[in-house]
């Protein structure tokens, strides 16, 4: 396959192109500056010549709280843009596959969402991705919509190595105990996409690493795993006010994912062993 991917030097652009190569793809791997996602003018001048099987939608505004700031610039990036990458994608007969998240959900859900619950988004960035979506299914028929979660990996600011450096320093840690969700490592998330695209069934899906916890449950797990004497301490989300609400409970259920590509993703803990072996996690 060839596979063009916006926003390619974020955090999952980093685990998604070498996993194409490994996998024996061509890929291209765009951003900003090379195509600004916002005009579609700049994305069809880099699709066209590549004659991409796959257009795969990266690129984001994912500062949360800045959204709620910046509302035209969130809606122009993720709403615009993901429609500019659809219609790029079927301007040169290529299939889209667009990253969306567990934010169009208003988060008072009791048991894991599926992707026919009704999105409810809270804040702006919520907002912005879920009209994303609606505008990729609007334009092109022949799209696969990912949403995802609690993004960890090399390459990018996340809460794990966050939590792991500020443990580092021996300072005690408040960490907000009243959120739960699905931590996914972008390595594993990236094998999921490909799986998804070499299933070829248009739809959407939702993809993350196995289990649920809270953010204190992770930081406990990830700050254990890594040998570091810190103290922990549980906090409210109250405690802690921020421009943009989050989702108190935002776990997705993985199920069309899993049935469909045969596939399931290893647990959020398994994922945290080996982002904290690796080394990255120390750097």
């Amino acid at each position: 396959m060839r596979v063009l991917v916006t926003g390619a030097a974020g955090m999952l652009g980093q685990a998604l192109l070498p996993a194409l190569a490994a996998a024996g793809h061509e890929a291209l791997g765009v951003d900003v500056a090379e195509a600004d996602v916002t005009r579609l003018d700049a994305l069809q001048r880099v699709a066209r010549p590549f004659r991409p099987d796959w257009v795969v939608h990266l690129a984001a505004f994912t500062k949360v709280d800045d959204c709620e700031s910046q509302p035209d610039l969130a809606f122009l990036v993720n709403g615009l843009g993901a429609r500019n990458a659809a219609l790029a994608a079927a301007g040169c007969g290529a299939s889209v596959l667009a990253i969306s998240t567990d934010y169009v959900f208003d988060g008072r859900g009791t048991r894991p969402y599926r992707e026919y619950d009704a999105a409810a988004p809270r804040s702006v960035y919520g907002a912005s991705k879920w009209a994303g979506e609606r505008a990729v299914r609007e334009v092109h028929p022949r799209h696969v919509i990912v949403r995802t979660s609690w993004l960890f990996g090399s390459g990018g600011p996340n809460f794990v190595d966050t939590v792991l450096a500020r443990a580092r320093t021996g300072e005690p840690l408040r960490v907000v105990d009243d959120q739960r969700g699905s931590p996914t490592l972008t390595g594993d998330l990236a094998q999921g996409l490909l799986k998804l695209m070499d299933a070829n069934q248009p739809g959407t899906y939702h993809c993350t690493n196995s289990g649920e916890c809270t953010w204190y449950d992770l930081a406990a797990y990830a700050v254990g795993r890594a040998g570091i004497a810190t103290r922990l301490e549980r906090t409210d989300t109250a405690s802690f006010p921020r421009p943009a609400q989050r989702p108190a409970y935002s776990v997705l259920s993985n199920q069309f994912f899993e049935h469909v590509t045969g596939h399931r993703l290893p647990s959020w803990q398994d994922a945290v062993d080996r982002h904290v072996r690796s080394g990255v996690a120390a750097r």
